[in-house]
């Protein structure tokens, strides 16, 4: 009788605490069920059914920064830095797997539609790539806060 009380306890325990999700300040987990995002988790402590719910990804909301290593245009050496923050967990997590191809992509997209006269002011087309990739990210819960644009 003994031993059933214990493995009892003891299950219980295991149960518990796998259920308890404990979300650090700066930070929000997505919880799916069945498959489906069933809700985000904000900063504290929260319990979840483990048999049902699955924390699927766990989004840092400070500002992310991406750097662009591989030149950005043909005609020039052209590489930068994008500084990116999240503002609507729930619409970011469906790319957030996907947010430095959106970025990359976006961001080489802004620099071969610019003249090549326009590129020689860093500053002005690292605001115009930041403008561009603002109205692909803002619908998607992102948002560029800098572009930093430099020759190699």
């Amino acid at each position: 009788m003994d031993a059933w009380l214990i493995l009892s306890l003891v299950t219980a325990a295991v149960l518990l605490a796998s259920a308890v999700r404990r979300v650090p300040a700066g930070r929000v987990y997505s919880v799916y069920r069945h498959g489906k995002l069933a809700r985000v988790l904000e900063q504290g402590t929260h319990l979840i059914q483990p048999w049902r719910d699955r924390v699927r990804h766990k989004i840092d909301l400070g500002g992310q920064m991406l750097k662009l290593d591989e030149p950005l245009d043909e005609r020039r050496e052209l590489r930068g830095t994008v500084y990116w923050q999240v503002l609507e967990p729930e619409r970011v997590d469906a790319v957030i797997d996907e947010v430095d191809q959106l970025i990359r992509r976006g961001a080489q997209a802004a620099v071969r539609e610019q003249a090549p006269a326009a590129l020689a002011d860093r500053h002005d087309a690292g605001a115009h790539v930041k403008q561009t990739l603002n109205s692909t990210l803002r619908p998607r819960g992102m948002m560029v806060t800098r572009v930093e644009l430099e020759a190699a």
